[in-house]
């Protein structure tokens, strides 16, 4: 007996042809849209979606006219299982692709057409969090979903359930560094403590935003190492987040100088300092006299700069001018140690 007769066979084939030529008629319409206006959306529909479709569309259209064949009774099952199983792949793999092709707008739109960097920045951690939190769900359900076809899977389901205190517990124990990373990462998006590129002081160490994962973020410290940080990290702990309100910081710089010192003189020449500065926004800068201690008194030089890197250098320059300067015109004001010495007179 045939499983298939010969007329019957154009059937299928003929669902499996049109279900290929519609996903890459799709892609030749997103192709032709992309050229003539210039959309970067239809382009990176074109280059994600195509693939899923040219399995999910041939299998779907296949499994509709699976009842117009007369196949063998014991052969219906299995096709049918397996186009489910493939339905089932391909749906949550063209999910996975609308997210990637969600992703590149987000970030083509932050780096292009959002003007404020800090607020660009924003737009890109809110956007890669996101989408691995809403990745790692998807390919959960898709696997789910697949193995609750299988008899096996529905049987360790319903034991699960049966015993749904001591599998809860286990399952509770072994799942809890994910759903807390998963967690974690939904609360760095939403509260935003750190932004993709911002300066921070964890550790003890210096350094820029890299990049934001599920588990852990990662610092490039000034000197090119890289920190590796819990994500649980950043919620739990105090770090310092230079740009969390903004770029422009204020270089602060500090000096030792004796008590001889003459102070407004050293405040004008830190002006001349400053003000001749490229590093300096033309912002604000002052000099003060904040500690007067047993031997030495301190001063503070305060100067805006536009980021965290030019506050760095400024306050280098500064610091370096204004040792030259005490040096070559003040050699007194540096500090030194006073020692009076008394005793009595030798006996004659």
């Amino acid at each position: 007996m045939e499983t298939l007769s010969r007329p019957a066979v154009w059937i299928p084939l003929t669902a499996l042809a049109v279900g290929l030529v519609a996903a890459l008629l799709f892609r030749l319409v997103m192709l032709r849209i992309a050229r003539r206006r210039g959309s970067k959306v239809a382009a990176s529909l074109a280059r994600h979606v195509t693939a899923p479709l040219l399995l999910l569309l041939p299998v779907f259209l296949a499994r509709l006219v699976q009842p117009l064949l007369h196949l063998e009774p014991a052969l219906v099952p299995t096709l049918h299982h397996a186009g489910t199983l493939i339905l089932i792949l391909g749906f949550g793999w063209l999910l996975l692709t609308l997210i990637a092709v969600l992703d590149e707008s987000l970030r083509a739109g932050a780096l292009s057409g959002v003007p404020d960097e800090a607020r660009a920045n924003r737009i890109l951690t809110r956007a890669g969090i996101f989408r691995r939190v809403l990745t790692t769900v998807i390919v959960v359900l898709t696997v789910a979903g697949m193995m609750a076809t299988f008899e096996e899977g529905r049987a360790i389901g319903a034991s699960i359930l049966a015993s749904a205190g001591i599998a809860a517990l286990v399952l509770g124990i072994a799942a809890r560094p994910t759903v807390e990373n998963l967690i974690a990462g939904l609360r760095v998006a939403l509260t935003e403590p750190i932004h993709i590129d911002d300066v921070v002081i964890v550790e003890g160490e210096w350094g820029r935003i890299e990049e934001i994962t599920n588990a852990y973020v990662v610092v490039r410290i000034w000197d090119r190492r890289r920190l590796i940080v819990p994500l649980a990290y950043v919620l739990e702990k105090p770090f310092q987040n230079w740009t969390r309100s903004g770029t422009d910081l204020l270089a602060q710089v500090t000096l030792e100088v004796d008590y001889s010192t003459p102070v407004q003189t050293v405040r004008e020449e830190a002006g001349r300092i400053v003000t001749s500065s490229k590093l300096w926004d033309r912002g604000f800068w002052n000099l003060q006299v904040t500690e007067a201690g047993e031997r030495t008194m301190r001063l503070r030089i305060l100067a805006s700069a536009a980021n965290a890197d030019h506050a760095w250098d400024l306050r280098c320059e500064i610091r370096e001018k204004l040792i030259t300067y005490l040096q070559e015109h003040h050699p007194s004001a540096l500090p030194k140690i006073r020692a009076t010495l008394e005793g009595r007179s030798p006996a004659r």
